[in-house]
């Protein structure tokens, strides 16, 4: 199959152009966006991307909203990782405050976080499998990404929209139970994750459907501003995790996978490896945090740290805080700062300018997929339809995050 050849145009006087909505309904699309193609016969001669389908004005909305009653906001971005949001978001006002977090504290976010990097990418890298007809990889997976829901349920009692955390720390420490699912992921995953490598790293079909499709240079990547696994399939080893680290990734071993030709058979080699690299980094964090005190799971800032509800049912002083703090009453600096972290698809960055107010003057969310996205008409020129559908899942566009 030639990815390659020439295409006729508008005017060739041979062709006979039909338009096609690729989406927002389109069960292909994998969210609800839309590419208006102009297909001759089975390839795509050019197209137009609209977006803004699930907009629901965040940025807005958080002007208008105390610090804490914006996490809830964030969770609903890429809803595939929530937590990776919600700590992301907890991390930029504490940058914000200049607190000071415990390693402890450190150690439990990137478990979480790492956790929702893994069943990000079980997402992505199971509907590439589905969507060039491997449906017993993505179903076989897909289960490893329900284990870890239920580690997110032990841990904050949600499993999709965790709004996990708190601002210095989490609302709570990981119990016994928490712990004991943890390793048990531990210990099943790998296998599992080495069987589905197995079922399609040399499957023949799987490399003829993905390797050489979608092509793009680190060069086009880096003007388009990718980031990510996106970015990191072209070559380029750009981490925020690494080249700006956070939540103490300074202290932890790990490598940055890397791909030579950014087609989507890297992209989906490099999300396994990134998989390969999360497992690494839990079993370190677990290990680092024996040597942390016991029971520590926030740093001590009174005026911005929710006291916990048994506190605040007996003790009056806990319900003033309260109240102060989730009505935004307690003055924080006027500044404005920026923060990113590793999210599943690439650099999330949060932009904050406070004013000194209860609401942030203005938040500005960098969005990987939306930054990801606006190549995609453009690389789909010249390429068979059924080739975009899995350039499409290869990008891993969640419209939660591309709309915002």
């Amino acid at each position: 199959m030639s990815h390659n050849q020439p295409v006729y145009t508008d005017n060739d006087p041979q062709s006979e152009l039909v338009t096609l909505n690729l989406g927002p309904t389109h069960p292909a699309t994998h969210g609800v966006f839309q590419n208006v193609l102009q297909m001759d016969g089975e390839r795509i001669v050019s197209g137009v991307s609209t977006i803004g389908y699930i907009h629901r004005a965040f940025e807005k909305i958080a002007e208008h909203r105390p610090f804490y009653q914006i996490t809830p906001l964030t969770d609903r971005l890429n809803y595939c990782s929530s937590p990776i949001n919600n700590m992301g978001w907890h991390m930029t006002v504490e940058k914000l405050l200049n607190i000071q977090i415990p390693k402890r504290v450190d150690y439990l976010r990137v478990i979480i976080m790492e956790l929702s990097r893994i069943a990000d990418h079980i997402i992505c890298n199971t509907i590439i499998a589905q969507d060039t007809g491997a449906t017993t990889t993505f179903l076989y997976l897909f289960q490893y990404r329900e284990h870890i829901y239920e580690i997110f349920e032990e841990i904050c009692g949600a499993r999709l929209t965790t709004n996990i955390g708190r601002i210095g720390g989490l609302e709570r420490d990981f119990n016994e139970v928490a712990f004991a699912k943890i390793n048990k992921f531990l210990k099943e995953f790998p296998a599992a994750l080495r069987e589905f490598e197995s079922l399609l790293n040399r499957n023949r079909i799987f490399i003829d459907r993905t390797k050489g499709v979608a092509e793009v240079t680190a060069d086009t990547a880096l003007s388009y501003s990718w980031t990510g696994p996106l970015l990191r399939a072209t070559g380029i080893d750009y981490d925020v995790r690494v080249s700006e680290p956070y939540s103490s990734y300074q202290d932890f071993d790990f490598e940055i996978p890397v791909g030579t030709s950014g087609d989507i058979f890297d992209r989906y080699l490099v999300r396994n490896e990134e998989m390969w690299q999360s497992v690494r980094i839990i079993e370190q964090a677990l290990e680092k945090i024996k040597s942390e005190p016991k029971g520590v799971f926030h740093a001590d800032v009174p005026d911005f740290y929710l006291p916990g509800k048994e506190q605040v049912y007996n003790n009056m002083e806990a319900l003033i805080y309260h109240f102060k703090i989730v009505m935004g009453e307690i003055d924080a600096p006027k500044a404005e700062v920026y923060h990113a972290v590793e999210g599943g698809n690439g650099e999330l960055g949060f932009y904050l300018i406070n004013d000194g107010g209860r609401s942030p003057y203005r938040l500005h969310f960098r969005r990987p997929s939306f930054i990801n996205y606006q190549m995609y008409a453009k690389m789909s020129e010249g390429m068979l339809l059924s080739d975009a559908i899995i350039n499409m899942s290869s990008m891993n566009i969640i419209a939660g995050e591309l709309d915002a």
